[in-house]
């Protein structure tokens, strides 16, 4: 028989990435990767002069278009593959990231008389400038003591479709009334591969307040925040969700061009990055709890039933792998984290050290922060550069560093940030435990995982768990590679199921993170300390951050 292949796409912050896979063994061939052409614009639209307000983050989906016509032509010859050998195609997307779209699904931005309105656009996952709606929204749902609050940890983020689509009601209604519908961007790409909407059931259990058993909340909640929003569902959304592991449909003649793949070729219906890659690691049962580390870290759970856990993303029927509960919680920065330090806080002598080394700056702080014990440094930091998603569940939370003195030294701050980000992690870990939601054993995956030792060997001491880590560099776009052979069937050489597919296909390093029994004793005291710390600046004892905040917004306003 032939060798047939597969080809996952996965779409994250700053760009886009394809991998070509051989189906029968999930090998790796190629990967390209494309850097999003217009970026996270978060200060100016293309024009460069209309100016963004705080918390937004929008992006362009011609950039999305951009991704699959140079990455998956890439990978087809860096494998040396004929399109006729590829059977099938998956792709994932971070999330909530959604737009507005035409009824042909033409993005509103791509528009002459709204390229200029921000609201046209793309708005990403950490887009946070509806957390007022947000709010409006978690109060009035809590007032009429709605099912679904519960299912997501008690509060609905700003982060997630509904409060983004009432944002573009409260201040651009013209963008309101001129979109068809709203788009998880994943959908979309799903839409301009197959022609069909086949929107998932992913994003709409874990992004848009769907459940599979009771559907969206219902027409008089949707009333109760908004009379405008009452018929939003049926007007603006769609009742019609399909399930990971099935089909879209086929890749247009269209699509075809674009792509460089055969018309015909199977799609599969979409999934979010971090969801997908937990099959990639060959989880496929409960216990084991999956971290993408990436600029944020998301961190997935199965479960055999439905618990309720405090400021978790959400509980997803089906949501991971079918037939089991899929948890979701999240930390909204880690990756950022160590970005924003070493842009705005490294000594020119730093940068000179690492550049007469030949390392990148981020490799010579973790070697340097690597000579230092746990606790040395005298610091504890709070993981809240861009608010806190898990167990909070707020973005106008802050980040904190206590500890500094003027003997205080860069790669001091920057082993507590990562130490910062584990205890973030041990406090999600936690609060599932308490609940009733086992996690026996981590795996962790993207490439910090894969690249930082030290960071992953202060999480197996910071949690006292094991960690294993993904043989992929491209975790989500295994997994998405994964889920198009599924779409493309066993008898196309793909598979029956992504259990089937898993058996095969997924894999990790031989590679075993231990907790060292010092570290771990150091780590309970200086985790008691970001407890306290935690809970005083972040469960209502003193709200300095969100007063800063506001302070910050109005001066800026008045400047």
């Amino acid at each position: 028989m032939e060798k047939k292949y597969v080809v996952g796409v996965d779409y994250g912050t700053q760009s886009g990435r394809a991998v070509i896979v051989e189906a029968d063994t999930g090998k790796e061939l190629a990967t390209s990767v494309k850097e999003y052409s217009h970026g996270v614009m978060d200060e100016y639209l293309p024009d460069g002069k209309t100016k963004l307000e705080p918390d937004w983050a929008l992006e362009h989906p011609q950039d999305y278009l951009e991704v699959l016509a140079q990455t998956i032509p890439g990978v087809l010859k860096k494998a040396g593959v004929q399109a006729e050998d590829v059977i099938g195609i998956g792709i994932d997307f971070t999330a909530c990231t959604m737009l507005p779209v035409d009824k042909c699904g033409t993005p509103l931005c791509f528009y002459d008389e709204y390229k200029d309105n921000p609201h046209a656009y793309v708005k990403l996952w950490k887009h946070h400038a509806a957390q007022d709606e947000a709010n409006k929204l978690n109060e009035i749902a809590c007032e009429r003591k709605e099912e679904f609050l519960n299912l997501y940890g008690g509060k609905i983020s700003s982060e997630w479709l509904v409060p983004k689509i009432w944002q573009i009601l409260d201040e651009a209604p013209v963008i309101y009334e001129k979109a068809f519908k709203f788009m998880e961007a994943a959908d979309w790409v799903v839409l301009k591969l197959t022609g069909q909407e086949r929107r998932n059931s992913c994003t709409a259990g874990y992004k848009a307040i769907w459940n599979k058993k009771m559907g969206y909340p219902s027409k008089e909640f949707f009333k109760a925040l908004d009379s405008r929003l009452e018929n939003v569902v049926e007007d603006k959304l769609s009742t019609d969700i399909y399930p990971i592991g099935s089909k879209a449909g086929e890749l247009t003649a269209e699509a075809a061009e674009l792509t460089g793949l055969n018309p015909g070729t199977a799609v599969a219906v979409a999934n979010v990055d971090a969801h997908v890659a937990v099959p990639s690691v060959g989880i496929v049962e409960p216990g084991k709890m999956l971290m993408i580390i990436g600029t944020s870290t998301c961190h997935m759970l199965l479960g055999e039933e439905e618990k309720i856990v405090p400021g978790m993303c959400g509980v997803v029927e089906d949501g991971i792998i079918p037939g089991f509960q899929g948890y979701e919680a999240g930390q909204s920065c880690v990756g950022d984290h160590f970005e924003w330090f070493v842009k705005n806080c490294v000594p020119a002598g730093y940068v000179r050290e690492a550049k007469e080394k030949g390392v990148d700056i981020h490799s010579m702080l973790t070697e340097k922060a690597g000579k230092l014990a746990a606790g040395e440094s005298g610091l504890v930091a709070l993981d809240w550069w861009n608010g806190n998603r898990s167990v909070l569940v707020d973005v106008d939370l802050t980040g904190v560093i206590v500890g500094c003195t003027l003997l205080t030294k860069p790669e001091e701050i920057y082993r507590a940030l990562i130490e910062a980000t584990a205890y973030g992690t041990r406090m999600i870990i936690d609060t599932f435990e308490e609940n009733g939601v086992a996690i026996n054993e981590l795996y962790a995956a993207g490439g910090i995982a894969e690249k930082n030792e030290l960071m992953m060997q202060i999480y197996a001491d910071v949690t006292g768990k094991e960690i294993r880590i993904s043989a992929s560099p491209q975790a989500p776009a295994l997994g998405s590679a994964m889920f198009g052979a599924v779409a493309a069937g066993s008898e196309k050489g793909g598979y029956d199921s992504i259990v089937d597919a898993a058996e095969v296909m997924a894999k990790i390093k031989d590679i075993v993170y231990k907790p060292n029994p010092e570290n771990v004793k150091a780590y309970d005291r200086l985790y008691a300390e970001y407890k306290l710390l935690h809970d005083y600046f972040g469960r209502g004892e003193n709200n300095v951050m969100k007063r800063l905040k506001k302070i910050k917004k109005e001066a800026k306003k008045n400047g």
